[in-house]
């Protein structure tokens, strides 16, 4: 296989980790801390994870820890969207278990939890690890959306787990996937099974973090490759200085990844969905807004600038939540119906005699190219695709018709010519940053300790984040810690409670403070490409948002 001298490169890169995982294994103990409850929901929770609820928080310590010598069988899952970084959470794994007994062995469970479920898996290598250290992507063993959630599929797993004799598994995803892990932590003691469950935190969205755990890996990387196109695109409307960009970014139930990039690159509007809704601001509202900047950017910069927006936008402007909730009802309730339906028109006619007055009057205001996406294809639980919705679009759209309407009342005399863009996968599987690439492995390493320790139903957790990687403290979280209960389809079950941009938090706080200025001003900042080589302070910095939350 021909590789680029960049991988070949990555390949010898050696990962920095706390100084308490470099030294001889059997020195390293577990402290185990207070107890713990759920952030919600207490007695619920408790009453579900009978096994598992209120364990203590735990840290790696000097010590004695003779467990870490025997020889073991481990299973490792990646589930749901990729992220950079996963590949070395696997190689941290790994290493610790092999360092741990030679002759212990993993599993890698290809295709996500459905490899759990239905027993496909591949023996992890030297040969075969060495070739996916450091780089980007899920493609070692396969990802996927399965949910391992029914008593057929927990049955499965368990005889999975039998049949491999299994130690632990260890499940690298997101909040969803390490509710899932939460749960076949409780079903595994509920059978009688040995095997042990560890999470890890994985999300580029950003949404998976608490005090315990400071950030969700893959967020660094793919903010930092977002930035730099975002950047470049700054410097070409700089230069052109006669387009306005919309960008979309990703980022569906919140903003972070939005707000990073704006603090990276300072473009001179980014929507923050949190603030929209907390504000209730209609889709006229927002365009308005943009209105004005661009006016007033016309009369001083020019006829440019860069608009950063988070995927998940439309769910969170007060008339578009309405007009999906009642979407999703009503094509849920009469599916033969409406599916029997092929053009747009007849369509159109279906929802005015289904949909409620205020939320057809919505659906009117919407170009037809747009309003045409939220009747395409449903999800897996039938409720409108919101990521395939072209937010971008909808505002170039909105915003060209309000700029002319105020060229008749005399209140712009600019141009505007837009182009819409949509970064999303183009950050997923990139090279993990020197950052992503530590702390992967250091989780990786860690879950493999928690293994030896003997916990179920942990997240492995690294933190004090902002310092060199020789100090970050390795521990590990109980995932109930983290849970509420939530509506989910109908029905109440535990989650993960996300992480939402806070807008009482320093890193909304800092574009607040900022945000009039880099709106009229032509304040764009150039990240680059990430760097892998060099100083320190340019190839292993923290995300903005990391460094303001910890400042």
């Amino acid at each position: 296989m021909s590789i680029s001298a960049l991988q070949k490169a990555r390949y010898e890169y050696q990962p920095k980790v706390p100084s308490i995982l470099t030294q001889d294994l059997e020195t390293i103990a577990v402290e185990f801390g207070k107890n713990t409850e759920s952030v919600a929901d207490q007695a619920d929770l408790k009453a579900l994870f009978a096994n598992t609820y209120g364990k203590p928080l735990l840290n790696f310590v000097k010590g004695k820890n003779a467990d870490v010598k025997k020889q073991i069988k481990v299973g490792v899952i990646l589930s749901g969207g990729q992220a950079p970084g996963g590949h070395n959470v696997i190689a941290g794994l790994y290493d610790g278990i092999k360092k741990g007994n030679k002759n212990s062995k993993l599993y890698g469970f290809l295709g996500g939890p459905s490899g759990l479920i239905d027993c496909q898996y591949k023996e992890i290598t030297d040969d075969f690890m060495d070739a996916y250290r450091n780089t980007g992507g899920f493609d070692i063993i396969g990802s996927g959306r399965t949910k391992i959630e029914t008593p057929e599929q927990y049955a499965a797993s368990i005889a999975t787990a039998k049949k491999l004799d299994l130690d632990a598994i260890v499940i690298i995803g997101g909040d969803d996937s390490n509710t899932n892990a939460a749960l076949l932590a409780e079903e595994m003691i509920k059978a009688g099974c040995k095997t042990h469950v560890i999470g890890c935190p994985k999300t580029i969205d950003g949404d998976l973090k608490n005090e315990m755990i400071e950030t969700s890996f893959g967020f660094d990387t793919a903010c930092k490759t977002y930035s730099e196109l975002i950047g470049n695109i700054e410097r070409d409307a700089n230069s052109a200085k006669k387009y306005w960009h919309f960008i979309k970014l990703m980022g569906r139930s919140a903003s972070h990844i939005a707000l990073e990039c704006e603090l990276q690159t300072q473009a001179n509007i980014c929507l923050i969905s949190e603030e929209v809704e907390a504000k209730k601001m209609t889709l006229r509202q927002i365009t308005d807004d943009i209105c004005k900047v661009i006016a007033k950017r016309a009369e001083t910069a020019g006829n440019f600038g860069v608009i950063l927006i988070p995927e998940g936008l439309v769910e969170f402007i007060p008339e578009m939540k309405s007009l999906i909730a009642e979407l999703n009802d009503k094509m849920a309730q009469k599916e033969a119906e409406f599916n029997a339906l092929t053009d747009f028109a007849s369509k159109k006619n279906w929802l005015k005699s289904n949909l409620s007055a205020a939320a057809f009057a919505t659906f009117e205001t919407l170009p037809e190219a747009i309003a045409s996406q939220f009747l395409a294809d449903r999800d897996p639980h039938g409720n409108v695709q919101v990521s395939r919705i072209d937010t971008e679009k909808l505002l170039a759209l909105t915003v060209e018709k309000r700029l002319a309407e105020m060229k008749k009342e005399g209140t712009y005399k600019g141009k505007f010519s837009s182009y819409c863009h949509f970064f999303g996968y183009e950050g997923r599987c990139a090279f993990p940053s020197n950052f992503d690439a530590d702390y992967c492995y250091s989780l990786g390493f860690t879950a493999f300790l928690l293994i030896a320790s003997g916990v179920t139903g942990y997240l492995s957790s690294v933190r004090n984040l902002t310092a060199p990687a020789k100090d970050w403290v390795a521990g590990g979280v109980p995932l109930t810690m983290m849970m509420n209960m939530e509506q989910r389809h109908g029905t109440k079950k535990p989650v993960i409670k996300k992480a939402l941009v806070e807008l009482d938090g320093k890193p909304f706080k800092e574009y607040a403070k900022n945000r009039d200025k880099w709106a009229v001003e032509t304040s764009f900042l150039f990240p680059g490409a990430i760097q892998y080589y060099g100083p320190s302070e340019v190839c292993d910095q923290t995300t903005k948002t990391l460094q303001l939350e910890k400042k």
